[in-house]
């Protein structure tokens, strides 16, 4: 199935998993978790994949095709909410007892979708750019460039959906440490797979431009 792969096809293929990844993000991010002594949303188990695959599309492809795939999936993911917001609406029938569930699952106040939404943006952006720049600095350290434009990519989108989604509802030293542990669990997620991400990003590399 992926034999004879050229550079344009895994473009292809990266672009639908990145969007796949961003849309169930946002459906599992309104599950918070207790890690230790503190409470992170359940979208750290895969948002930190959008990242990887940014780094990704940022280091084999360059920044231009990166964003329109971060652009991409913001369209893609706004017509997820469209899509989630009037099923909601419809009206049920007698037998199906599970609207409210449905409802609480996959529907979302405007606060939430407003600073998720700015977070994706500026975070995504500022890690392909970074990505882009740091390449330039130094194109032998991919390892630099791939944790450092993460977590500052990833410190701007936890302290924008964060601060925008729960400013007011906490104390403001919960809230920052809300962030903080954010921003370091997917920065540390990403160290972890590093290993991985330099081998996928080294492969593409390989193949022919197609």
């Amino acid at each position: 199935m992926f034999e004879n792969l050229t550079k344009t096809d895994l473009y292809a293929i990266i672009t639908g998993v990145f969007t796949a990844c961003l849309i169930v993000s946002n459906i599992i991010a309104g599950k918070t978790f207790a890690f230790f002594s503190f409470s992170l949303p359940s979208a750290v188990i895969i948002f930190p994949v959008i990242y990887i695959i940014n780094d990704v599309l940022a280091e084999v492809y360059g920044y231009e095709k990166a964003k329109r795939v971060i652009f991409l999936g913001f369209i893609m993911n706004l017509i997820a909410v469209i899509c989630f917001t009037i099923t909601i609406w419809l009206p049920s029938p007698a037998f199906f007892k599970n609207s409210e569930a449905f409802s609480i699952v996959l529907g979302s106040t405007g606060r939430l979708l407003i600073a998720g939404f700015i977070a994706y943006i500026v975070g995504s952006l500022v890690n392909a750019k970074l990505m882009v720049y740091l390449k330039k600095v130094d194109e032998d350290k991919l390892f630099v460039r791939c944790i450092t434009s993460t977590f500052f990519g990833e410190s701007l989108d936890a302290l924008i959906y964060i601060t925008l989604a729960f400013f007011g509802t906490m104390p403001n030293d919960a809230l920052m440490w809300m962030v903080l542990m954010q921003a370091l669990v997917k920065t540390i997620y990403e160290i972890i797979v590093y290993p991985f991400t330099k081998y996928v990003i080294g492969h593409i590399k390989a193949l022919p431009d197609g």
